[in-house]
C-alpha cells in the first residue's frame, strides 16, 4: 500500500468515525432535550398540584369552620329542645293535678247529691 491509498483509508475512516460521533451527538443532544422536556413537564405538574392542594385546604379551613358554626346551633337547638321538653313535662303535671281536682269535686258534686 502506498501513502496515497492508505491516506484515503485514513479519511475515509476518519470520516465515518466523524459520522458516528456525530450521530452520537445528536442522540444524546436528543435525551438531553427530552429530559429537560420531562423536569419541565414534572414541575408543571407538581406546580398544578400545589394549587390544587392550596384549594383544597381552603376548602377544609371553610367546611370546618360551617361544622364549628352547624356545632353551635345544634347546641343552642338542644337547650332549646331540653327547656321545651321540661316546660312541656311542668304542663302534664299540672294537667294530671287538674284532672285529679275535677274527679275530687265530681265525687264531692256526687257525694252531695248533684250531678256532676
Amino acid at each position: 500500500m502506498d501513502a496515497t491509498t492508505l491516506g484515503s483509508l485514513l479519511v475515509g475512516l476518519g470520516a465515518v468515525v466523524g459520522a458516528v460521533v456525530a450521530y452520537l451527538g445528536k442522540r444524546g443532544e436528543n435525551a438531553i432535550t427530552a429530559y429537560g422536556s420531562l423536569t419541565n413537564d414534572l414541575q408543571e405538574e407538581r406546580e398544578n398540584l400545589k394549587t390544587e392542594l392550596a384549594a383544597a385546604r381552603a376548602e377544609r379551613d371553610t367546611l370546618s369552620a360551617r361544622l364549628a358554626e352547624q356545632a353551635v346551633l345544634l347546641a343552642a337547638a338542644t337547650v332549646e329542645r331540653d327547656a321545651l321538653n321540661t316546660r312541656l313535662a311542668e304542663q302534664a303535671a299540672l294537667r294530671a293535678a287538674d284532672q285529679a281536682e275535677l274527679a275530687r269535686l265530681r265525687a264531692l258534686i256526687i257525694q252531695l247529691g248533684g250531678e256532676p
